[in-house]
């Protein structure tokens, strides 16, 4: 990981870029719409108690989010309030919306836990973490999800195809990873060469020992997390999950609509992966709405409904927190005293 420091400010830019993504998402959904009068009359009747209960699970999962930060570092003997780990999930999420994605993200955590004097080891593996541990339980459910359609036969060709690669692409990554940790000098050097290669592509100078390093720090990091130390850390993923199918269940609920848990499950899981399989679409924005519109139709969830129900799960879900997370950003990159050295020179 880079020790570079994250930007203290989020310029304009990075606001205007979340806009524009945002007008694509409602551009792509326009088509769905099938009656704006329908859903404006499904919005005047919602139950705003729900909503409220679906803004609180949102709340609950980023503190789930927390809680996972908290066990991971907690793996290395370090100590992080859940409250602080939420704050770093929620501003590194934002932070890789515009700079550099899942691997912009994992950068910014890194560096935040650095300034909160959490040691290489913690921070490498909560950079690196969650995002795996969190793909591992939405595959489940997505997998639970597209079992259930293949019975009610409601699952296209295209989306069987594109779970199939999507789960044939976390396999690889995770028997990669278990290989890897496997033969770590074989993997060291693989990870050397291939970084190599991209620099030259790129026309990049190249530092091997850098990589070299990088690499072994990630080895000694993954080296502390056996034993079962990783239940913790897999709790607090699960919870972030299923408090964020939580959102959407209350969603249903404040739109008046009955939706059973196995339809919930159905239109949930595949639609986040396939988010996940647009790369360059941050957030999978867009896709995300656009699929889990099409799922729930399918489902003889009535079309005003689902609209309805997706644009404000997501709202609460995904755009509210990344606006967020630039001011998180913002208060986690500020200049504070942490370091010894810091101290020292403030008195």
């Amino acid at each position: 990981m880079s020790n570079k420091p994250v930007p203290a400010k989020i310029h304009f830019t990075s606001a205007l870029i979340v806009l524009i993504v945002l007008g694509l998402a409602v551009h792509l959904l326009v088509p769905q719409i099938t009656s704006l009068e329908h859903s404006w009359s499904v919005i005047k009747g919602m139950t705003w108690w729900a909503v409220i209960l679906a803004v609180a699970a949102q709340v609950l999962s980023y503190l789930a989010s927390g809680f996972m930060l908290q066990a991971i570092v907690n793996i290395n003997h370090q100590n992080i309030s859940v409250l602080k780990g939420a704050l770093i999930t929620i501003a590194s999420t934002s932070f890789g919306m515009v700079a550099g994605g899942w691997l912009g993200g994992a950068a910014a955590t890194y560096t935040w836990l650095r300034r909160e004097n959490q040691t290489g080891n913690s921070s490498v593996l909560a950079g690196t973490l969650p995002s795996l541990l969190n793909n591992v339980v939405l595959v489940g459910i997505a997998l639970i999800g597209t079992l259930f359609l293949l019975l009610l036969h409601d699952l296209s060709k295209l989306q069987l195809i594109e779970f199939s690669v999507i789960s044939l692409l976390l396999v690889a990554l995770s028997a990669s990873v278990v290989i890897a940790v496997r033969f770590p000098e074989k993997a060291t050097r693989f990870a050397v060469w291939l970084s190599g290669h991209w620099s030259s592509l790129r026309r990049k100078q190249f530092d091997p020992e850098k990589t070299e390093t990088s690499v072994k720090q990630i080895f000694l990091a993954l080296e502390s997390f056996r034993n079962g130390k990783w239940l913790l850390p897999m709790l607090g993923a699960t919870g972030s999950i299923l408090f964020d199918i939580l959102t959407l269940y209350f969603m249903f609920v404040a739109a008046g609509h009955n939706v059973s848990p196995t339809i919930l499950f159905a239109g949930y899981g595949l639609p986040l992966l396939l988010g996940k399989m647009a790369f360059l679409l941050p957030g999978g924005v867009g896709v995300v709405e656009g699929s889990m519109v099409a799922l729930y139709t399918s489902l003889k969830v009535p079309n005003a409904i689902s609209v309805v129900v997706i644009l404000g799960y997501r709202m609460i879900s995904f755009w509210l927190p990344t606006l967020l997370g630039f001011l998180a950003a913002a208060y986690l990159s500020r200049k504070t005293p942490n370091s010894k050295e810091e101290r020292q020179a403030a008195t």
